[in-house]
């Protein structure tokens, strides 16, 4: 008897865990944040391809694991089939068309920041680049929240 309860709790479990639902990141960097909020402290970050292991969903925040971290990613942060990525999104690399990459960012690529460069040359892009590049910590981002008034969209 207890035999067949220990084989029917591993079949159990084993299908559970086929079953899982996996998301896919589609955003080039992202969070999974403690609770499901924009502002929320972050428990892991991710990157465009990583694939996620959905738990349930609470309103348009998906609550996730991935790898030991339990959390919450924003719906529009991810999507239900896996996709591939240009090596310079991904860990990995693939096939994903450099254009299919420019959508998911939003349409800013390569041959349209040169561009906006070349029909702008007074801009200084060099600044742009730099402050792309400014870490800024969660701690000072919270505290600017805080200070600035602002409340969750």
């Amino acid at each position: 008897m207890k035999k067949a309860i220990f084989l029917s709790l591993i079949v159990m479990f084993t299908a559970a865990a086929a079953l899982a639902d996996t998301v896919t990141v589609i955003t080039k960097e992202n969070a999974i944040r403690e609770y499901a909020k924009f502002f929320a402290p972050v428990k892991a970050n991710v990157r465009y391809n990583d694939r996620l292991e959905a738990l349930s969903m609470e309103g348009d925040w998906y609550k996730v694991k991935y790898g030991p971290s339990i959390g919450y990613i924003h719906r529009t942060a991810v999507e239900k089939r896996a996709v591939a990525a240009p090596a310079s999104y991904s860990r990995k690399g693939s096939s994903v068309s450099e254009s299919e990459a420019a959508l998911a960012g939003k349409g800013f690529n390569p041959q349209v920041e040169a561009s906006y460069k070349r029909n702008h040359p007074e801009m200084k892009y060099g600044l742009v680049d730099s402050v792309e590049h400014y870490p800024v910590p969660e701690r000072d981002i919270a505290q600017f929240i805080v200070a600035g008034g602002l409340r969750q969209p």
